[in-house]
């Protein structure tokens, strides 16, 4: 089977790196898409162990559609009866882009129209109207410059819904998101170098979380179910084998070194929820603490924050100040990696220092830039961990 996994602007290279790691050689990106080939077994896989990837989608069919007929024929000579039953809850999701058929609830429409009379012609329902009482079929179909891509939705909620995180708090990143920032720094807790990580804006706690997943090995949906489990059309126990490899594969022998700090205390109790919930309460390090105070006694280490941007009325000047005051911390401590995510227009001139990397990304529809300031490597043996102080 051909699978697409949708991914975050800017976070493919880092989620095809993932992909490796799991056995996925071939991997092409195009239009913030990733496609691999895999069989039932690598869906339950995806689905458990992806830490940025979106979705895991089947792709059905690729045609060409102009008109509402072609779209109608296009679906109707997909072989439904293969994947849904007269049963199934059957969910539209669709997007057009460049393409002559544009209105998207319309087309919709019509696709499931298509839908129906091919599963009523193949399995010789004479309903005249389908029950849609069992299990979620979620459909979606991308329009791009009249090609039509068909695709099952596996996942259901997004891979973004690890389960723990259940309190509000203002402006959470996405856990994929946060998850492929992780990866797309220095932090590595299986190098021979052990190094400490500090989010010092933690808000919700998401960024420590999943740095300590990764630090333990924790699979993202470890605890969770999804959409296929429940189709006739799976083979049954696949996504328990994959939770038993996750099992399997979590590092009970370490003790990363994690701090997470914000200055409201009210931000610090949800992350510590939330930790629990995890399973990482114990690995963390929270603090109530104020950003432009930070300091470590250890030499290295990788820092990560999602600083607030300012987007009401007023607030930008605030930030401006906070940045430039944050920047004098952080060359305070030379030999740390940062990496700041942020849509402050002209951060670098704010904080004080040019980046060495810096690309965009997209948070909750916000252009942000992502700014990578990096340290010299330390030399094998240098530095080992033993305490760390945070004020």
């Amino acid at each position: 089977m051909k699978l697409l996994i949708p991914v975050a602007s800017g976070l493919e290279q880092t989620t095809k790196r993932q992909l490796f790691s799991l056995g996925f050689e071939k991997a092409p990106a195009d239009n913030g898409r990733i496609e691999v080939e895999g069989d039932w077994e690598d869906i339950a896989r995806l689905n458990v162990f992806l830490r940025s990837g979106e979705r895991v989608l089947i792709v059905l069919a690729r045609f060409h559609a102009l008109t509402f007929d072609e779209l109608y024929e296009g679906f109707y000579n997909i072989p439904w009866e293969n994947w849904l039953t007269v049963e199934s809850k059957i969910l539209m999701d669709g997007k057009s882009i460049l393409s002559t058929l544009a209105a998207i609830k319309a087309a919709g429409g019509v696709a499931k129209k298509a839908i129906i009379r091919r599963l009523a012609d193949k399995l010789r329902s004479m309903r005249k109207t389908f029950s849609e009482t069992g299990a979620r079929s979620v459909v979606g179909f991308s329009i791009f410059k009249d090609e039509v891509t068909v695709t099952l939705d596996t996942t259901g909620e997004g891979l973004h819904k690890r389960g723990y995180r259940s309190l509000a708090y203002s402006a959470p990143l996405k856990e994929t998101l946060a998850a492929g920032l992780i990866d797309s720094t220095f932090y590595n807790p299986d190098g021979d170098i052990e190094k400490p990580f500090a989010d010092v804006f933690c808000g919700s706690g998401t960024l420590p979380i999943e740095a300590a997943m990764k630090a333990l090995h924790i699979a993202p949906g470890g605890k969770r179910d999804f959409d296929f489990t429940a189709w006739d059309c799976a083979p049954k126990g696949i996504l328990e084998r994959a939770k038993t490899e996750a099992e399997d594969l979590k590092r009970r022998d370490v003790k990363p070194i994690i701090f997470g700090s914000d200055i409201s205390p009210e931000a610090i109790s949800i992350a510590k929820y939330h930790a629990k919930r995890a399973g990482v309460e114990k690995y963390i390090r929270f603090s109530v603490a104020d950003a432009r105070a930070f300091s470590s006694e250890t030499k290295y280490g990788v820092l990560l924050s999602n600083p607030p941007y300012g987007e009401r009325l007023g607030e930008e000047k605030s930030v401006r100040a906070l940045m430039s005051a944050f920047g004098k911390t952080y060359r305070a401590l030379p030999d740390w990696n940062a990496y700041i995510l942020t849509s402050l227009p002209d951060f670098e001139r704010y904080f004080g220092k040019s980046a060495n990397k810096k690309k965009k990304l997209f948070n909750a529809h916000l252009v942000c830039g992502f700014y990578s300031y990096l340290s010299k490597p330390p030399k094998l043996g240098q530095t080992r961990l033993e305490e760390q102080t945070t004020d």
